[in-house]
């Protein structure tokens, strides 16, 4: 349960800083920063009940800072060069590699 609640997390940190890039078009936008970041911060307080602390920190400022890069270049029209999409997927492999190396139950 406890790497679900850290993939959820990771998201959810995507959904702040979207919400926070979204909040300076429309200062409305941030009561959806502030639920997407008191649930991923949730999340990962109770996915560090059973993942170490490095571990789980590592793995969710990842998926967040995978995640929003690509927001950004989806959504937002930034640019991301073949050398940051390389960065980026190794990224993921990492995250992955910390997963299958034994980071917590």
């Amino acid at each position: 349960m406890g790497w679900i609640a850290l993939l959820l997390a990771g998201l959810c940190e995507v959904g702040f800083t979207t919400a926070l890039k979204l909040e300076q078009r429309n200062p409305n936008y941030v009561w959806l920063f502030l639920l997407f970041a008191v649930v991923s911060f949730g999340l990962l307080e109770r996915a560090m009940q059973t993942i170490p602390l490095g571990t789980a920190y590592t793995v969710w400022t990842g998926i967040g800072a995978v995640g929003t890069a690509l927001v950004g270049a989806a959504f937002f029209g930034e640019r991301l060069s073949r050398v940051q999409l390389g960065l980026l997927g190794a990224v993921v492999v990492l995250i992955a590699a910390l997963r299958l190396t034994g980071g917590g139950a």
